[in-house]
């Protein structure tokens, strides 16, 4: 089996955070959103993984081997492949076109999952969804006995309130590539853009079959909020962890957390549901519901609901705030 991510976006509503770290590699809890995606994709299926696409836009030689390496460390071939220019879905998942032949995953690194992965072996593959209140901006599908009988991109008006979560298995990768050729040859476009939904509807109009698989919950990192609360939920999976290279002096630590290595922490509250990766310093400061990334300096300030960069220097003079602070930031 083979795995493609799309991960080209700019990530624009996470900005400061998406000028300096592309989004996928952001850290939640000791690991990136891209290296959660592709674990979770690999611990659900019984298929070994033989390739990993990565399809980037221009994020430089150390992320790209930093990529390799998460495929490397499953036991995979991990490839770069290139979007320069926005095309839309299936432009970008055509893109690793050199890895579409048998049975290939397809996963939109942006959201995390937890899933049961129930997958309709009879069917031709599988499209995850999540029942959702407001399916105006997603691509959703219609059923009829758990066979997906028509794709919709962002409808206009209501069709289904089942989402596509963008993540898609297709047992046979080179009819699909078929498929998005002919929209790009032909030029068909869905609101500007070439649209994977459109190659997947034209597979099920020649009779192959999709079955719909719901997960248990869908997480999305589109905003600070949106991605706070993923960490929320990732320390809740994952439990509490604090690695034993950090100090930690008359402290209170309320679980659960994530404290990684080399840290100095004194005379602070942790916690609930604090992040915090490699290198920091934090003295007298009250962190809950936290992302903080690494090697910052942060003293006297009280901090909720909040995401920080690296390289950050902050002193809050006792006061209390949520925020947003990107990379080589300083505050004083």
């Amino acid at each position: 089996m083979n795995i493609i991510i799309p991960m080209a976006g700019r990530g624009t509503r996470l900005r400061p955070h998406t000028l300096t770290t592309p989004k996928p590699l952001i850290k939640l809890a000791g690991k990136t959103i891209v290296q959660r995606l592709v674990e979770e994709i690999s611990a659900s299926f019984e298929e070994p993984i033989n390739n990993i696409g990565f399809v980037v836009g221009d994020f430089g030689t150390e992320v790209e081997e930093d990529l390799i390496k998460i495929a490397e460390k499953l036991g995979a071939n991990g490839h770069i492949f290139y979007q320069d220019r926005p095309l839309g879905t299936a432009h970008a998942v055509l893109c690793a076109e050199k890895i579409m032949s048998g049975s290939c995953v397809i996963a939109f690194a942006d959201t995390l999952f937890k899933s049961d992965f129930n997958i309709n072996k009879s069917a031709d593959g599988t499209i995850w969804v999540k029942q959702i209140d407001d399916p105006s901006s997603f691509g959703v599908v219609k059923l009829d006995n758990d066979i997906i009988t028509d794709f919709v991109e962002k409808p206009d008006v209501f069709v289904s309130d089942l989402a596509i979560i963008r993540i898609y298995h297709v047992k046979d990768s080179s009819i699909l590539k078929s498929e998005i050729k002919f929209l790009i040859d032909n030029n068909i476009k869905d609101k500007g853009e070439y649209q994977l939904t459109n190659a997947l509807e034209n597979m099920k109009n020649k009779n192959y079959k999709f079955g719909a698989a719901e997960v248990r919950e869908w997480l999305d990192c589109g905003n600070k909020d949106a991605t706070c609360y993923t960490n929320q939920r990732v320390l809740h999976h994952q439990k509490n962890k604090v690695d034993q290279t950090s100090q930690i002096i008359n402290c209170e630590i309320i679980e659960p957390c994530y404290i990684g290595k080399n840290n100095f922490i004194k005379d602070s509250k942790i916690g609930p549901h604090v992040s915090i990766e490699d290198n920091n310093k934090i003295e007298d400061c009250e962190l809950n519901n936290v992302i903080l990334q690494s090697n910052n300096e942060i003293s006297k300030i009280k901090l909720k609901n909040s995401m920080v960069g690296s390289f950050t220097s902050i002193d809050g003079k006792n006061t209390s705030n949520q925020v947003s602070i990107g990379d080589f930031t300083v505050i004083e």
